[in-house]
């Protein structure tokens, strides 16, 4: 093997690590997907990591995990992985919901702190050289996504008021959300309405009120691209 094959390829075994520290499971497929290798190179791969001394777990028919409690070692940023999260921060604050920019921030936070200096004097640059042109007013218009988000993920039964476009009256709604999507700068919520009892879509700034309730609810079988897949152009949003 050639040494720019060889490093190629430590190259590599470090990502496969470190996209299993970002996983709760990883199948071969995903990281051949990832890599345009074969399967039989990405067993190797496994064999050579666990040889390292990295403890693997393999999970019979469904792919592989890191054990818990396991520490990777510190991730090395390249310069261009820094700029695209520079890139990322600048597109992040111009979003409609503060608990997105704020807790985005306080991520960026804690990432830039590990930026070798080089790293970080290049990023620091780039920041004084970039700016968005605002489409509207910049104002915010929700301030719940990150506690949405954590409904999703929790199953956490959730109730809202609900406001209508061109209505002064609300509907009281108990929910069970279960995905979002972000159309003409606003995130809209899926979710299943028991008024309704059926999947619909709310715009998270016409929630005039939510409330997370301690119950939870069992976990509906929901694929968004099938849900997009029978839902017309027009019925994107239909609450």
């Amino acid at each position: 093997m050639s040494e720019d094959n060889e490093i190629s390829r430590l190259v590599r075994m470090t990502s496969i690590a470190t996209m299993l520290k970002s996983k709760r499971v990883l199948t071969a497929t995903d990281i051949a997907n990832k890599f345009n290798i074969s399967i039989r190179t990405v067993y190797r791969d496994i064999r050579a990591l666990e040889n390292s001394g990295i403890p693997i777990i393999t999970n019979e028919g469904k792919g592989y995990s890191l054990m818990e409690g396991y520490t990777l070692p510190p991730l090395m940023f390249s310069q261009a992985e820094a700029n695209a999260l520079i890139t990322a921060e600048y597109l992040i604050k111009e979003a409609k919901d503060t608990s997105l920019t704020k807790h985005f921030e306080e991520a960026l936070t804690k990432i830039k702190a590990i930026f070798r200096y080089n790293i970080k004097e290049k990023s620091e640059l780039l920041s004084h050289r970039m700016f968005v042109l605002k489409n509207g007013n910049g104002n915010k218009t929700s301030h719940s996504l990150s506690d949405l988000q954590l409904a999703i993920t929790g199953n956490i039964l959730t109730k809202i008021e609900y406001q209508k476009p061109d209505d002064t009256s609300s509907t009281s709604r108990t929910i069970e959300p279960v995905a979002f999507y972000y159309s003409n700068e606003n995130w809209i919520l899926i979710a299943w309405c028991r008024l309704r009892n059926d999947y619909r879509a709310f715009r998270i700034d016409r929630m005039k009120k939510i409330e997370f309730h301690t119950a939870t609810f069992k976990q509906r079988k929901f694929d968004l691209r099938k849900y997009f897949s029978f839902c017309p152009d027009n019925i994107f949003f239909n609450p």
